[in-house]
Parts: C-alpha cells; structure tokens; sequence
C-alpha cells in the first residue's frame, strides 16, 4: 500500500508542481523579458520560486495521492478481502502515515531553510535586477521617464560604458526644479546603490517661488540613481528570508533584522512548524473519511466529495487565521488549529470506522410457521 501512495503521490506532485511553476515562469517571462532582461535571468528566478512552489503543492498532492489510493483499492474489491482478514481501519491507515511522515520530513527541509534561503536568494536578485538600469532606463538616443518627474537623455553609449552628452531633468520637487547636463558620465556602484558621475556640466535650478534660476558649472558631479529611480531597491530583510536556525540564533536575527520586524520571529517559526504538520494531518483526515465507505464499484465518491470539502474548509481557514496573526502577533497559537482539526477530524472518522456495527436480530420462527 505504501509504494502505491508514493506511486500517486509522486504523481499528483508533479503534475501540480509544473502548473505552479509554469504559470510562474510565463508572468516572470513577460515581465523581465520586457525590462530587457536575458532567458537565464528568467531561468533562475524561476528555479528560484521552484522551493516555495514545493511547500505549497506538497500537502495537497500527499491528501489526492492518499483519497485516490483508497478509492483504487476498494473498487478493487482488496480493502473487501483484508477487512474480511479481520484487519481493522486503523491498521489500514498505517502505510498512509509512513506517507504522512514521509511528507513532514520533506516539509520540514523546505520551510525550516529551503524556502527561506531561495526566498532571500530571490529577493536579491530582484534588487540587483531593479538597479540594472544600464539595461532597464540608461538607453542611448531615447527619453526615458523611470519615475513620474524625472527625464533622462543619452546621447550614446561608448564601448568602455561612457555615457556621452547625458540630460536630467527632475520636476519631483514641488519647490524647485533641477535640470543637469553633462559631457560625459559613468555609473558606478556602492553599498547604497548604484550612482552616475557627471563629467564636465551644469546644474540648473528653478526655484518655484520666485522664478529664480541658479547655474553651478561642475567638473565632476555625483547623481544617486538609486534614491532617485530606485528608492525600495534596497529592503529591509524579513523573517522570512531567514532560516529557522537563524530566528533561532536572537544574537543573529537582531543583526540582520530592523528591530520593528524583531517581534515577527516567534509567530513565524510557529508558522513554520505548523506548516510541517499539515500534511500529515491532512492525509489521516482523507484516510478516516475514507475508511467510513463501505464497498462500492462506482467509488467513494461521497467521501470523496466530504474529504475535499473539509480540506478546503481548513486551507481557508488557515488563510485567515494567518492574517488575524499579522493583525495580532499574540495569537500565533491560531496557527495551530487547522493541523489539530484536521487530526481531531481523522481520528474521529478511524474510530467511528473501527467500531463494531451492530447487525439487526433476525426475527424468532413462530411455533406455527416452524410446524
């Protein structure tokens, strides 16, 4: 029983795992194609999202591997031959529980650091793609606006990644406007982001309240292209993109976190644990509903339909009990109940299952029929 539930379960993991990430893939396609970003920028993000995209999908696949298995079998008249062996429901649901823990072990690679590693892998990426403005705004021979208020020119770009005869114009400011030009400039990087240096130009400053009009000739001049196109490029780090071992360790999670995001530690390391026992409890759920059908060619199919209706009713559940928790980081117990229903739920169903049905007496013979 447990190779055919791996059987399916693999099965249903792929075939859920590829619609995921191909529809990732096709809306990160479109969008860094169009910001003039490579195919291998969009295959590595994609593999990226790959992690995030497991977690997701793996409790879903391991509850339609566990429901299919059992309906299989019962059509198959074999769950009717090993009740008749006297083996009871909750004996039948062991291989489904080596199948839960096999889950919970994957789970548990995945959320503790999988995930929260890809996810800080990704993020990083994203910024650094958001400041390659050499491919995204620093165009030759184009106006371009990456801001509203704010107007770039390039004459050309020289093979050494001159940039000759540059214009800016910046109108953000509500007191005065700025325009710069320059005979030639470079971006260059820093920790705070990338910046362009102006070589040879003037600076002109319109100051709205009284129309006057300031001229500083410069011979070299530094222009903060990240706080001016890119201001959220640089984020701050969030509990998510680091590892459980990392909340953990308070010494290292205050350094890498802001301390407004400190208190978000605890509610999501229990997230996390809770996420691992989902899919267990999920499977002995399907398992218990399961094992109330009795034999049928045409399918548990009314057990099937109770099965996905509770797991739905939980997943929704789940979700808003996720945002109760934001809203109060005290409640990170909440996370809990969707496992411990979905347990309470299966191990109901197993007992109700393995309880002794009482057959109706037959009727007693009367003397005179039996004469």
């Amino acid at each position: 029983m447990l190779s055919q539930f791996m059987v399916l379960f693999g099965f249903f993991a792929l075939v859920l795992v590829s619609v995921y990430w191909i529809n990732r893939a096709v809306l990160l396609f479109d969008r860094l194609i169009s910001d003039g970003q490579t195919a291998w920028v969009v295959i590595e993000f994609t593999a990226l999202s790959l992690p995030n995209v497991i977690r997701l999908v793996l409790p879903a696949a391991a509850f339609a591997a566990t429901i299919a298995t059992i309906n299989r079998l019962n059509q198959d008249s074999e769950f009717v031959v090993m009740r008749a062996l006297g083996i009871s429901p909750s004996r039948l649901a062991v291989p489904a529980m080596f199948l839960g823990l096999i889950v919970a072990l994957m789970m548990t690679a995945l959320v503790h650091h999988l995930v929260p590693v890809s996810r800080a892998r990704l993020a990083d990426r994203e910024t650094e793609v958001a400041n390659d403005l050499a491919a995204q705004f620093l165009v030759e021979g184009a106006l371009q606006t990456p801001v509203e208020g704010l107007t770039m020119y390039i004459r050309a770009i020289s093979d050494r990644g001159e940039l000759e005869d540059v214009f800016i114009s910046d109108t953000r400011s509500t007191a005065n406007s700025v325009t710069y030009t320059a005979e030639r400039a470079f971006v260059v990087g820093s920790d705070t982001g990338p910046k362009l240096i102006l070589m040879n130009g003037m600076s002109e400053m319109l100051r709205h309240s009284d129309q006057r009009l300031s001229v500083v000739r410069f011979s070299t001049f530094t222009f903060d292209l990240a706080s001016r196109i890119a201001p959220n490029a640089y984020r701050k780090l969030k509990p998510d993109d680091l590892t459980t071992l990392e909340l953990l360790d308070l010494e290292t999670a205050s350094q890498k976190l802001p301390p407004e995001r400190l208190p978000l530690i605890v509610p999501r390391i229990h997230e996390r644990i809770a996420a691992t026992l989902l899919a267990p409890a999920a499977i002995l759920m399907g398992v218990g509903i399961m094992m109330l059908g009795g034999f049928t060619r045409f399918g548990l199919w009314r057990q099937i339909v109770l099965a996905t209706f509770i797991m739905v009713l939980l997943n929704v559940a789940q979700n808003a009990f996720g945002r109760v928790v934001q809203g109060n980081l005290g409640l990170w117990g909440l996370h809990y109940l969707p496992p411990l229903a979905l347990t309470a739920v299966g191990l109901g169903a197993l007992w109700m299952a393995s309880a002794p049905r009482r057959r109706p007496r037959a009727k007693p013979i009367s003397e005179g029929a039996a004469g």
